[in-house]
């Protein structure tokens, strides 16, 4: 596939201090396939990414990471890119893995590849991931997957390849402006039949990678329980839910 046809988005918020890391990992021939989304960042993420020659959009005030992915999508189809991939710019996803996504869509095996950041309980622990969002992780991806009929290492990943299929039939306008966007991304994309798989991706914890506050934590699991009654409900044809329904 041509690069050109390539798209990579990163949702920023903040991430001026590992920006440059993040991009600096990424295949020389794929860092001009970069769209930067700033969410109203208080810091100098904008300039950095004007420094590093980035395309950047930014909105005027934040807006919550759902509606920063729900820009970075719309302008990605506008682009007429084949492959969208989005990478969190705050360098906890290895950005020497972005070839390894790409090829499953390549193929096409896979209509969307996440990439997996849980190989083992120590690994994940010595490279700085806390324990209680390790448990959380762990507990949460084991009900999504019984519900959802997958066998997926982890879905709360911030690393993701689509083929630009997917994003031309989801409704994203229905889904949530807040962090409970990647869970309904992937239920949504179960429903509708969409292939999806993983690849193991080395996970960087530093002191500026960004997390998941506890209360926020709370709200993004119940949110993403109630995301999955929504998609039983809809299995059994109880109710109709406006994130299953298509562009």
């Amino acid at each position: 596939m041509n690069n050109n046809k390539v798209l990579i988005v990163l949702p920023a918020y903040n991430a001026g201090s590992t920006l440059e890391q993040t991009v600096a990992g990424l295949p020389d021939d794929l860092r001009h396939n970069i769209l930067l989304v700033d969410d109203a960042s208080t810091d100098n993420t904008l300039e950095i990414a004007e420094k590093l020659g980035i395309e950047s959009i930014k909105h005027e005030k934040n807006m919550g990471y759902g509606a920063n992915q729900k820009t970075c999508y719309k302008e990605a189809l506008k682009r007429d890119a084949n492959i969208v991939i989005m990478l969190h710019p705050d360098y906890q996803y290895d950005p020497r893995i972005v070839k390894a996504l790409m090829i499953p869509i390549e193929y096409g095996i896979c209509d969307i590849v996440l990439g997996n950041r849980i190989c083992s309980r120590k690994e994940m622990l010595k490279s700085g991931m806390p324990t209680i969002k390790y448990i959380g992780n762990r507990l949460l991806t084991i009900l999504q997957n019984i519900i959802l009929g997958q066998n997926l290492g982890e879905f709360l990943t911030g690393y993701r390849a689509y083929r630009i299929g997917v994003l031309k039939t989801l409704n994203l306008k229905s889904f949530s402006d807040d962090f409970v966007f990647d869970s309904e991304f992937i239920i949504a994309s179960v429903y509708h039949n969409f292939k999806i798989g993983d690849v193991p991706v080395p996970a960087i914890y530093t002191r500026e990678s960004s997390q998941i506050k506890f209360k926020k934590g709370i709200k993004y699991t119940i949110e993403t329980l109630f995301a999955l009654l929504k998609y039983v409900f809809e299995k059994l044809k109880i109710f109709k839910f406006a994130i299953f329904k298509k562009t």
